[in-house]
């Protein structure tokens, strides 16, 4: 009876302390179990941290970068080409020094000569008054002209004679060339190129300073007709 019963107590024994170790075992492994939850969950935390803070350098360097950018994009540059406008306007309106000569008070032949020295133009306007002196000119005297302006002379009397030159079988550009000089004006008739075959009026006919002369070039002259009406 004894024996019987101590196996009962040695079995029930070696139960309980087999559910014990059991026990500490499981509680053991639960707790290993909640640690490494812990610990996954710490370290997830701590490297979601790491993770955020160069996050923040990131925008604030964008952020910082911006209003630097902005006066660099807007900076005006027209200011140093300023200055250079004045310069190139300077140099544009620089005088020629060609001035109208003295020629007010001189011999109307006078003054065309020294107009024709400076390679401008002239045009004789004759009065009703006496003498050959300029009384003005237009432009006036001392007045800054290019090359090639004409010059209107006034001249106090009225037109004088003037010869009429032979410019018969001369080239027509040469022909024209005698003409002013002598004070006259041609009339090309039939082109500029050529010889002069006629010209109108002849050799010493009558005229006076700015009268025109008919010439006919590189072409024959026209028939001359009759004076007066033939007889029956």
């Amino acid at each position: 009876m004894t024996d019987a019963n101590t196996g009962r107590q040695d079995s029930a024994g070696g139960q309980a302390g087999g559910g014990s170790r059991a026990s500490v075992l499981l509680g053991g492994g639960l707790v290993a179990v909640l640690l490494a939850v812990v610990g996954a969950t710490g370290g997830w935390l701590l490297a979601g941290e790491d993770d955020e803070s160069p996050v923040n350098p990131q925008a604030v360097a964008t952020t910082a970068g911006t209003p630097t950018d902005r006066p660099t994009s807007s900076r005006p540059t027209t200011g140093r080409t300023t200055p250079s406008a004045p310069r190139t306007t300077a140099a544009t309106t620089k005088g020629t020094g060609l001035t109208v000569p003295p020629v007010v008070g001189t011999d109307f032949v006078q003054a065309r000569e020294m107009l024709r020295k400076q390679r401008l133009g002239w045009r004789l306007v004759f009065g009703g008054g006496t003498g050959r002196t300029v009384e003005s000119a237009s432009p006036a005297v001392g007045t800054e002209v290019t090359r090639g302006t004409t010059v209107q002379l006034q001249v106090a009397g009225p037109a004088p004679a003037a010869e009429v030159p032979d410019v018969v079988g001369d080239d027509c550009a040469e022909a024209a060339d005698e003409l002013v000089e002598e004070g006259l004006y041609p009339r090309y008739r039939s082109g500029r190129s050529g010889k002069v075959s006629q010209q109108e009026p002849a050799e010493d006919g009558p005229a006076r300073w700015n009268d025109e002369v008919s010439i006919w070039c590189g072409a024959a002259a026209p028939p001359s007709q009759p004076t007066a009406k033939p007889t029956l």
